[in-house]
């Protein structure tokens, strides 16, 4: 049975009815190119000197809008998740039954859910007011710097007013276990795509009472909330915003890119790093690996002084750093011996997330069970003015998980970590060497090694170098080559 989301019911009537009264000039639809959905080009004088009405390139981009919604969300089935394998979420683990189910709901619903956004102030250079179509690896790389911020402001933070979004938009199902002859039932601990008849858990045990739901809150959680509003208006789609999209697609202009573009991991972890440096925030830092993860780097930009500090000095003194790894997991496809691998990073409470996703479609990976569990910047909503006293928050919290199998992910991908200080870089990169050790493939994913890198920036990754990511090729392909250019750019509608 089909089924939509609370925030979709909230959008989605109003996508083809108020939409097409007002709004500034958008582009015209994507043409189809050699890999998928082209972005609009810039207007043609000679049609617009034919007299092509405005209005009708209004009601393109419109229909556009609407029928990206219609296809990731009003006709997705609810995900299903079983009560015997745990629910892991950055690093937290939960078993779906009782009071479990709530603090799953709460975690997920927390996060900060950034998606496309329509009728925003127009991009400078361009006539783009909505990055429906293209922005999505922006958006993914935004919840993942999101994720960074709330565990560096508000560590161990749930959102107080998730309650009203926690009709989460999923089933738990029990495995129903083969029985023996004389009617005893076999325990299984299967999946519940198994063989066994997965049986739906009564709505009673999904839906915890008001009681219940009081017991999650926590008197310092409501005391964050202005810090909470605080971090969103950061995010917001006006270009004064330090994390805003237009923020965003200004930077990226200095490696080749311009609004209406697509992005691949690699270089939204640059764009990252390069927003940091004009941060609201002077005692966090952003890292991106270069070939692999240089230590002596790290603790240089955590503790410029370096030299000048002596060896004792208290871990404190250092900024905190959000590190970021791009990768690639294969050569065309995923690569199962590291399958493994995403599954230990994903558990660990210094992962901050993934951003990849499938081919022609960006993701944000938060956590698994048996699949990978994700948020979905494709949903495109109205801009919310983040200037405003009490602006709305609904929108930026997603209530509904959704699942991919780990097969379908494309191999190009940035992983993200976060340490508070000196000591837990140093713990961090115990724990992440020992979960890389997981894997059944003879070269890790990436490596923690002593000393220094030389710092190519962001230019490193412009138009004019074309030379590819160092990735990892799949066992039995010693000598294949990808010839696919840019291989770690995604194509996306």
């Amino acid at each position: 049975m089909n089924s939509v989301s609370p925030n979709a019911v909230q959008y989605t009537g109003g996508v083809m009815h108020s939409e097409l009264v007002d709004g500034r000039r958008p582009q015209a639809p994507a043409q189809k190119g050699s890999f998928g959905l082209r972005p609009p080009q810039s207007p043609d004088p000679s049609k617009e000197a034919g007299g092509e009405p405005e209005e009708m390139d209004k009601l393109k981009a419109k229909l556009m809008s609407a029928w990206n919604n219609v296809k990731y969300w009003t006709v997705k089935s609810k995900t299903s998740f079983n009560k015997i394998s745990p629910v892991t979420v950055l690093g937290h683990s939960y078993l779906l039954n009782s009071e479990q189910v709530e603090r799953f709901r709460l975690a997920f619903v927390s996060r900060l859910w950034l998606t496309y956004r329509r009728e925003f102030p127009q991009l400078e250079g361009s006539s783009w007011t909505t990055d429906c179509g293209w922005g999505c690896m922006l958006r993914s790389g935004q919840m993942l710097l999101a994720q960074g911020l709330l565990v560096h402001l508000m560590p161990r933070w749930t959102w107080p007013d998730a309650q009203q979004l926690t009709d989460v938009d999923f089933e738990a199902l029990r495995i129903r276990s083969p029985v023996r002859v004389g009617g005893v039932p076999i325990p299984s601990f299967g999946s519940p795509r198994g063989s066994g008849t997965p049986e739906k858990t009564p709505p009673s045990d999904l839906t915890p009472n008001r009681s219940e739901k009081k017991r999650f809150e926590c008197p310092q959680n409501r005391q964050a909330e202005p810090v909470h509003q605080k971090l969103l208006t950061w995010f917001g789609d006006q270009p004064p915003t330090p994390f805003g999209v237009h923020q965003l697609v200004a930077i990226g202009k200095s490696s080749g890119k311009k609004a209406g573009d697509w992005y691949g991991p690699s270089i939204v972890a640059h764009i990252l790093k390069a927003v940091a440096h004009t941060s609201v925030l002077p005692n966090l830092a952003v890292y991106v690996a270069q070939d692999c993860t240089y230590k002596e780097d790290v603790a240089r930009l955590c503790d410029p002084p370096l030299s000048q500090t002596p060896p004792e000095s208290d871990s404190h003194a250092w900024k905190s750093v959000i590190i970021l790894v791009p990768v690639r997991l294969g050569g065309e496809a995923l690569n199962p011996s590291y399958i493994e691998c995403v599954k230990n990073i994903l558990k660990l409470e210094c992962c901050i997330g993934i951003i990849g996703g499938k081919p022609k479609h960006s993701l944000y990976f938060v956590g698994f069970q048996e699949q990978l569990l994700y948020l979905d910047p494709h949903y495109c909503q109205p801009v919310v003015d983040v200037t405003q006293v009490n602006f709305p928050l609904e929108s930026f919290h997603c209530s509904s998980p959704k699942k991919m199998p780990f097969t379908r992910m494309d191999p190009s991908c940035t992983i993200g970590f976060y340490a508070r200080n000196k000591k837990d870089f140093e713990s961090l990169c115990s724990a992440v060497t020992l979960a890389l050790s997981s894997s059944t493939e003879k070269y890790p994913i990436f490596t923690f090694v002593e000393g220094q890198s030389h710092d190519y920036g962001l230019e490193a990754h412009s138009s004019n170098h074309t030379s590819p990511a160092p990735h990892i090729l799949p066992p039995g392909n010693p000598t294949r080559v990808n010839h696919r250019q840019n291989s770690d750019e995604f194509v996306f509608l």
